[in-house]
């Protein structure tokens, strides 16, 4: 259960020195995007916070978030769980099963009243309450009693932020999301299948520093790591700009490590942090193993047609894109960058994805 001790005091009972304490710090404000300036503060702002009550419920989802969570590297699990939360309700992580889970679920609820955080992943089934139940209890009336008394909620994955998967059509259960039941508490969407475990813990790391949720777009999700399309920051991008395609996932494109965008790369159109986070301890990401992004952070990714054919090819054929590029040099290269950059900028001001008729119309 949450105790009243600060971070800064659990820490110190835990033997973390104060250059160890500086480091965590350090991390923290680098993976919520903060200047190196602000250091100082998250220091001072984590060594008087307290730790937060999370309950953590999981609805019709696969335990890919939660294998997500457990590999994350910056925090540690260990960390998060012993020195920066009290995660007092898991159904997979939890040493307690049936009633005795359950009552530690509802005492804290009881004991933090208005200030714990819901953690939810999976989406819920609105076809038949009896499609997913916990203790007897469906995933709906579980959710509503849960958030009454919480201080905000954070959708995990994209079937607990958009539906997901369980929603794809012809979606047989009714799946929604959290924020289609959830409307009189604040709603954080991390999505992703699964999403980058250092999102996860940077949301929680956010809310235990500054007191409250980040920065928020207009699809729930937080900017810090959502505000950028994968295409904005990925390494391959120099290839895209100058016309340089892998047409197929064998051809001496793919082996020269050109754009992936022609067999089906939807990162031009997802948002997220892959190509910076990175996974498994920052060593590499899909589109780094020479596979396109499926846009999983998307809403309904699942129903957006084929993974390898691409959203977001010109309207004439690519082949001129590319060939145009390859005549018009590094000039044209530079032409199509700025004029896609600026489309991007006009639909990233209005939300919208930019879509196969928009790119390189024009150029």
């Amino acid at each position: 259960m949450s105790s009243g001790k600060t971070l800064g005091e659990v820490l110190r009972d835990q033997g973390v020195s104060r250059r160890g304490f500086l480091k965590f710090c350090t991390a923290m404000a680098s993976m919520m995007a903060l200047p190196p300036g602000s250091v100082a503060a998250v220091a001072a702002a984590l060594e008087k916070a307290r730790r937060p009550s999370v309950i953590w419920l999981s609805f019709q989802e696969c335990t890919g978030c939660t294998e997500s969570l457990t590999r994350s590297h910056t925090p540690t699990l260990e960390g998060l769980i012993l020195g920066q939360v009290s995660l007092d309700y898991h159904h997979t992580l939890q040493a307690a099963s049936g009633t005795a889970a359950e009552h530690a679920r509802m005492q804290a609820m009881k004991e933090n009243h208005g200030k714990y955080l819901v953690v939810v992943d999976g989406s819920l089934p609105l076809g038949n309450p009896g499609y997913s139940t916990i203790a007897g209890i469906s995933n709906v009336e579980m959710l509503k009693e849960t958030v009454e008394g919480a201080a905000a909620v954070i959708a995990v994955g994209s079937c607990a932020a958009f539906g997901g998967i369980p929603m794809a059509q012809p979606n047989p259960t009714g799946a929604v999301s959290v924020s289609q039941i959830v409307k009189d508490r604040p709603v954080v969407n991390v999505p992703g299948c699964p999403p980058i475990p250092v999102v996860i813990t940077g949301v929680l790391a956010h809310f235990l520093t500054f007191g409250g949720l980040p920065e928020l777009d207009e699809l729930g999700r937080p900017l810090a790591f959502y505000g950028d399309t994968i295409h904005d920051r990925c390494y391959r991008r120099p290839f895209y700009d100058q016309g340089l395609f892998a047409e197929s996932f064998d051809d001496e494109g793919a082996r020269k490590g050109w754009c992936l965008f022609k067999v089906g790369c939807k990162g031009p159109v997802t948002h997220n942090a892959c190509a910076t986070t990175k996974w498994n301890d920052g060593t590499s990401f899909p589109i780094e193993s020479g596979h396109g992004c499926l846009g999983c952070s998307e809403p309904n990714f699942w129903d957006a047609g084929s993974f390898y054919k691409p959203l977001s090819a010109p309207t004439g054929t690519i082949n001129q894109v590319a060939a145009g590029a390859a005549l018009g040099g590094v000039a044209a290269g530079a032409a199509v960058a700025w004029h896609n950059r600026k489309i991007r900028g006009e639909a990233r001001a209005k939300h919208e994805p930019v879509t196969l008729d928009d790119l390189e119309k024009s150029s």
